[in-house]
């Protein structure tokens, strides 16, 4: 019998973009997104994603890779957990974008 799935909270960071109709989510916390037809959709279809794709890593066993190849850090006080990696800045910059005349 495997391994007995535990679960407690994490903050991820969520990035919401508008492309045309469509909303989208994503993380680069777990390199993941999904989109949905307004914002609410598109939120409550990311928070089922990553539910999903969280329990099938730990199904397949690879969980701890994934999320160290993600960036993530495995603490072990108070109690064992992982940590996201941590987004220290969010900027625009400006870029030159070949555009056919």
């Amino acid at each position: 019998m495997g391994k007995k799935m535990r679960s407690y909270e994490v903050n991820l960071p969520v990035t919401f973009l508008k492309e045309g109709k469509k909303f989208i989510a994503y993380t680069p916390a777990l390199d993941l997104s999904t989109c949905g037809d307004d914002f609410d959709q598109a939120k409550k279809r990311f928070e089922e994603i990553v539910r999903i794709f969280l329990e099938e890593l730990f199904k397949m066993g690879t969980l701890e890779s994934v999320l160290l190849e993600c960036g993530w850090k495995k603490v072990s006080r108070p109690k064992l957990h992982w940590v996201p990696p941590v987004i220290i800045s969010r900027t625009e910059e400006s870029f030159k974008v070949p555009c056919p005349a």
